[in-house]
């Protein structure tokens, strides 16, 4: 089934950092009710504000909970580089809004050598989904301003968009196993969204 579109990705941006704390304690075996009770009150994440974390954490619980033994321990054990592209990947598993813009947005402009990153062109993306979504189309102005903010930034974070400023848009670096093994995983499709064939 496919998912519905959702505006959580306002309170969870890259958060790489975040999902690598949960990743640890799901693997000192706890559960997610228990991580969630771990990180409210340890204040895992050292945020000022508790309702930042409140609202993260489900993004970060998703995000950590389809990742398999093979991505988690190379999220934890290799490059910086790879952690960045398994984050990217978790994030687009579990947001269908972030997804296809990787994959309609993102990926066409890779694969057509267009380097750069227009308003425009997120403008449009989100208008075309309100005419295809009536949930989209019920979303306010101000959610829509902070999720275009908030992909962005993800872009940014994760490597994909080089400047802010101008729009310029970089290849990320796949690590040649990573890529092989998540088409092996049958997850090609998200290696193409990142622009990786």
């Amino acid at each position: 089934m496919q998912q519905e579109y959702s505006a959580t990705l306002t309170g969870a941006a890259f958060m790489l950092y975040e999902l690598k704390q949960v990743l640890k304690i799901k693997w000192a075996g706890f559960n997610d009710e228990e991580i969630r009770e771990k990180v409210l009150n340890d204040n895992l994440f050292q945020y000022q504000i508790k309702s930042s974390l409140q609202r993260g954490l489900p993004s970060i619980l998703r995000r950590v909970n389809v990742l398999d033994d093979t991505l988690g321990s190379t999220l934890l054990e290799q490059s910086l580089e790879s952690a960045k592209i398994i984050n990217l990947y978790a994030i687009m598993k579990t947001d269908r809004l972030f997804f296809e813009f990787m994959n309609e947005v993102i990926r066409e402009k890779l694969e057509s050598n267009n380097s750069f990153l227009e308003k425009k062109d997120i403008n449009l993306y989100f208008a075309s989904k309100a005419e295809q979504d009536q949930g989209v189309a019920g979303w306010t102005e101000q959610t829509v301003t902070k999720l275009k903010n908030v992909i962005k930034r993800i872009l940014l974070e994760s490597g994909i968009l080089k400047d802010k400023k101008t729009g310029e848009l970089s290849r990320i670096l796949m690590d040649d196993h990573l890529k092989q093994y998540l088409i092996q995983i049958g997850d090609i499709a998200y290696v193409r969204a990142m622009g990786e064939v």
